[in-house]
């Protein structure tokens, strides 16, 4: 089942939620929408759902124009960040229910349900209501009696939010693997990089109702398009800096520090760029004394059982370190980082990308 947007946008009393779009979704695979809170992201899936229509450009199912056809008359499931059962049903009549409206058989409707709750580890649970249920379980309740309806299209905004991290870190491995054996387009909303890396598949980078890029995640990992598609695939916040390549190296604003130009760096005529590197590339120096070297003000320092994340400040932009180990800092020490260039990025001023060689 493929699913294709045509110019699609969407105004709302003269604000534009969706910019003009179009893109064509993977058919039967893993198609992640990665953005921060208000990229647009639960409004594209409501667009590609037929919960609200379109002010301009046309939605395809298979080719077929289905812009004007409701959300009734679709083969579609969505699960929201924000679960939503029927109260007055037990688990196994919450999860049950679209296969009762579609006439399957008793027979078919226990098995099919079983599969899914042992799959959700709602097995134990099937016999109570949604309010005798934690938060974690009732959404798992939810997104259950999405998986059971063999939709051709399943929309999933944020489901995992609200579950414990073990049961979260499991169905991130499993729900690419329970799709895969079935021909159906899923649409998984996500403001986490990491999340979109681990479901594999494909990724369309959102920023203000644009789709900044899309393609196979970890394509647009590594090559973004732009500073503005690295920045929504890197958390914490991709490290920038103003740097001017002359004479084999690149020379930092102060007029001071230097690195050597190596890889595909050389290559490049001479000029100013903006170079950028995500902070599990930026160390704390210690006593290094070869490499590429910053240095500035700590404002923030955060120990966090294996990892250090070292807020500071280098030419007045902020700057990150995230990194294995406990590094103690001081608030407003003066401290030197390592910079792996080997994995970094380089945009020209106006932010289209150059070259990388992050990896």
């Amino acid at each position: 089942m493929s699913l294709a947007l045509k110019n699609v946008s969407l105004c709302v009393d003269g604000q534009t939620h969706i910019y003009d779009t179009t893109v064509e979704l993977v058919p039967s695979g893993f198609n992640v929408l990665l953005g921060t809170t208000l990229a647009g992201k639960t409004t594209l899936m409501r667009l590609m759902a037929g919960l609200v229509p379109p002010t301009s450009g046309a939605i395809l199912f298979n080719g077929v124009d289905v812009t004007g056809v409701p959300v009734q008359k679709r083969n579609v499931s969505m699960v929201y960040q924000q679960f939503i059962n029927y109260p007055n049903m037990n688990v196994f009549d919450n999860i049950a229910s679209p296969l009762k409206l579609a006439g399957l058989t008793r027979a078919d409707i226990r098995q099919r349900v079983q599969q899914v709750a042992e799959l959700l580890r709602l097995d134990p649970f099937l016999k109570r209501r949604p309010a005798e249920l934690s938060g974690g379980q009732q959404q798992r309740c939810a997104m259950a009696r999405a998986l059971v309806k063999d939709s051709d299209l399943v929309l999933l905004d944020e489901p995992l939010a609200n579950l414990d991290y073990k049961l979260r870190e499991e169905l991130r491995e499993e729900l690419p693997r329970l799709f895969a054996v079935r021909e159906r387009t899923v649409v998984y909303a996500t403001t986490e990089p990491s999340e979109a890396l681990l479901l594999g598949g494909y990724t369309a980078a959102m920023h203000e109702g644009r789709i900044t890029q899309f393609g196979p995640t970890g394509d647009i990992y590594r090559h973004p398009a732009d500073r503005l598609t690295a920045s929504v695939f890197s958390d914490p916040p991709i490290n920038m800096v103003r740097v001017t390549k002359q004479a084999g190296q690149f020379l930092l604003p102060d007029g001071v520090t230097t690195w050597d130009v190596r890889g595909p760096y050389v290559g490049l005529k001479d000029g100013t760029y903006e170079f950028g590197i995500r902070p599990h590339h930026v160390h704390p120096a210690g006593n290094m004394a070869d490499g590429a070297f910053v240095e500035g003000q700590v404002h923030i320092a955060e120990i966090s059982g294996s990892e250090s994340m070292i807020h500071f400040d280098l030419l007045d932009r902020p700057w990150v370190s995230l990194t294995h180990g406990v590094h103690a800092f001081g608030i407003g020490e003066r401290a030197r980082f390592c910079v792996d260039i080997d994995h970094s990025m380089l945009f020209s001023t106006q932010g289209d990308l150059v070259a990388t060689m992050a990896t």
